[in-house]
């Protein structure tokens, strides 16, 4: 899972270590709106969209959002907050393809940039109207390249608990190039690892990643579904992958909820002191941190990270 949350720190910024260095030794992953519509939004008679790279189940009507899950993990992670959000919005729930059982056909092709711009051509696609994107993890760092290549095709964007360079949280020193071999090394041990070896090194990182028992379940199980030719593929993708020089330039709000967690998780000063730095080039981005949860807020914080997501959409 983009458990480059296993990376660094604890928690929340530990997690990301450890989950990184659990790819590079066995196969360990890592999962890692200008103003929305005022009223609902009108059905439109548009085909269905059809991709390889991607499936999205829409359910309620209203104003678009779209949630993407991160690295490995199923759209299921958002399926509490979808449910309480159709209600009052129309709800798309991105399934990445290669990812908790999505059939993979492109071999060892790049997996980030096409889902960034097949989630595009969606938006194109369907004729959504400046549709707030959500998305962790790794479907944050997704979300913050839509913002940043296409402004115009969106109104808004969140990335939950996701930094602009994920391998950042290895140190302010590393580079793209730095982080290279690191990547390198935790894609050859996801292709490596042995089906035993890679569910027990899962298990071991998911306590890191949610303190809610069923998510941990979860990860566990979404991984072992995933093609390992895209997880690989992927986790070396975001590992070097720096949105940072794009952040001064957004032209769309960007909101960075991320989580603290003082028992095992990321202190409440280290967090802070990341997520500052790493988006410090940003005038339109407004940081949140959440205590008391881990990488997966949405399921160790689900009121309070529901109160963000209302204040984002309202906004």
């Amino acid at each position: 899972m983009l458990h480059i949350r296993h990376l660094a720190g604890r928690s929340t910024l530990r997690a990301l270590f450890l989950a990184s260095a659990a790819a590079a030794s066995i196969g360990g992953g890592i999962l890692f709106a200008t103003e929305v519509l005022a009223g609902p939004v009108p059905a439109q008679a548009v085909a269905p969209f059809v991709s390889s790279r991607l499936s999205v189940e829409v359910v309620g009507q209203g104003p678009d959002v779209i949630l993407i899950p991160g690295f490995a993990s199923s759209r299921e992670v958002w399926r509490a907050e979808a449910e309480r959000l159709k209600a009052t919005h129309r709800v798309h729930l991105v399934q990445l393809a290669g990812f908790a059982g999505e059939p993979w056909t492109h071999g060892e092709a790049p997996v980030l940039q096409p889902a960034v711009d097949e989630i595009v051509r969606y938006i194109a696609d369907q004729r959504l109207q400046s549709p707030a994107v959500i998305g962790h993890s790794m479907g944050g760092l997704t979300a913050l390249l839509i913002a940043q290549q296409h402004p115009e095709a969106i109104g808004r964007a969140m990335t939950v608990d996701s930094l602009p360079f994920f391998s950042a949280l290895f140190g302010p020193q590393v580079t793209v190039e730095t982080a290279g071999p690191f990547a390198d090394q935790a894609a050859a041990g996801m292709l490596a690892a042995g089906e035993d070896a890679f569910r027990v090194s899962q298990a071991q990182g998911a306590p890191g990643l949610s303190r809610d028992p069923e998510t941990q379940r979860l990860m566990v199980e979404w991984s072992l579904a995933g093609d390992r030719r895209a997880m690989a593929t992927a986790i070396s993708e975001v590992m070097t992958t720096d949105a940072r020089p794009g952040l001064a330039g957004l032209r769309v709000p960007v909101w960075a909820p991320y989580a603290s967690d003082a028992n095992g998780g990321a202190p409440a000063a280290m967090a802070d002191a990341m997520w500052a730095r790493e988006y410090a080039g940003a005038p339109n981005v407004r940081l949140i941190r959440v205590d008391d949860s881990r990488h997966f807020i949405m399921a160790d914080q689900p009121q309070r990270f529901a109160e963000i997501v209302d204040q984002f959409l309202a906004d």
